[in-house]
């Protein structure tokens, strides 16, 4: 399970008139801003500890009105708010921030990649069937990605095609690693190859990252842990010969693509100095698999947002926030409309336009 983190969800106190709850604005817009990278809950769920026969599963604490705590075997892991779960709460926020559409997916710690593979399918489905319908109640303001049980393979591709197929969810949310297994393990490679058959989008987020048994303090994992957890992942992906073999497997990685962008020379120096070592599987430059992905655009910080974009291409950044958890961006595409020397075409690319390529979606559908 993830590390224990003492943060809560972040909600603001909002006057907005949230009578119409299926538009974002009254007047007909040419461009969407999408939130590619939030995360919700069912506001309950079944008691999974007496269902599977065992712990290490999270439940709800409803303690008090609008908050819950979440917890594991008793133990306290999370505050959240009812942004979390409440989809007239995200929707009120929605309208505040003026965004149009949320991109929903489970919290990580649900993802279940250490249980017994049949009841990490269970949960999955229980998840998946819940983001399925708040998007069929909403469906002008939520699009949802499915989860998948990682470990195993077989229930994966079963799960992923009864997302697309029958949910109608246009891809999943996976984790950066599956028990310490990187995302080259050829156990994974037979999941992605159905996501490309089938057109699907592959938001990976980091969880259970690198070296956290050596960050107890200072809410490093996430700090830390989490940007080099996602540099691995990509790094795995293209050593590993996964974008080789899977040219039009669509993947977006999370919080900016951790610190890859900014070690992209370090990592094509070793390629190149150590062939030996590095091209053993990839033959292929690590560069050259620069806008081949997607990364979302939660950097913090305006002159990395612009090395980023720059780096990867006006068209691979997509608005992420991380909502509503208080380490993402609190003022959705606040970033990205504050810097000047993005164009208006650069800002709707990045707003909203190119969240709807990575998911395949038509944007008529929503204006």
């Amino acid at each position: 399970m993830e590390n224990k983190e003492t943060t809560t969800t972040t909600t603001t106190t909002t006057t907005t008139n949230t009578t119409n709850l299926n538009s974002g604005s009254d007047k007909k817009k040419k461009s969407l801003k999408i939130d590619l990278h939030t995360h919700i809950l069912p506001k309950n769920w079944p008691n999974l500890k007496e269902k599977y026969g065992y712990g290490g599963w999270v439940s709800l604490d409803h303690h008090c009105s609008c908050k819950a705590k979440m917890m594991i075997d008793g133990k306290f892991f999370r505050e959240i708010d009812s942004n979390c779960w409440d989809p007239d709460v995200r929707i009120q926020e929605l309208n505040r921030d003026d965004v149009d559409i949320q991109v929903l997916s489970t919290v990580p710690v649900m993802f279940g990649y250490w249980a017994k593979p049949q009841d990490a399918l269970d949960l999955a489905q229980y998840l998946n069937d819940h983001i399925a319908q708040v998007v069929s109640e909403n469906p002008k303001r939520f699009i949802g990605l499915g989860s998948l049980p990682m470990q195993c393979t077989e229930s994966s591709i079963q799960e992923l095609r009864r997302c697309i197929l029958e949910l109608g969810l246009p891809g999943i949310q996976i984790g950066s690693n599956v028990n310490g297994k990187n995302l080259d393990d050829p156990s994974l490679f037979p999941i992605f190859e159905e996501c490309e058959k089938l057109g699907a989008a592959v938001f990976i987020h980091p969880w259970e990252m690198v070296g956290k048994d050596r960050m107890p303090q200072y809410w490093l994992p996430w700090l830390v842990g989490m940007p080099a957890e996602t540099c691995l992942a990509i790094c795995s992906m293209i050593f590993g010969g996964v974008f080789q073999r899977l040219p039009k497997l669509k993947v977006c990685f999370a919080h900016g693509g951790g610190s890859f962008p900014f070690t992209i020379g370090r990592i094509e120096h070793g390629f190149n100095a150590r062939p030996d070592l590095c091209a053993v599987v990839n033959p292929i430059n690590p560069r050259e698999y620069i806008g081949k992905f997607w990364v979302d655009s939660l950097v913090h910080d305006e002159e990395a947002l612009k090395f980023l974009v720059n780096l990867m291409g006006e068209k691979k950044v997509t608005l992420g926030t991380d909502y509503p958890f208080p380490l993402g961006e609190l003022v959705p595409g606040q970033l990205i409309e504050s810097i000047k020397e993005f164009s208006e075409t650069t800002k709707e690319n990045l707003l909203g336009g190119n969240a709807l390529e990575f998911l395949g979606l038509d944007p008529n559908k929503y204006l």
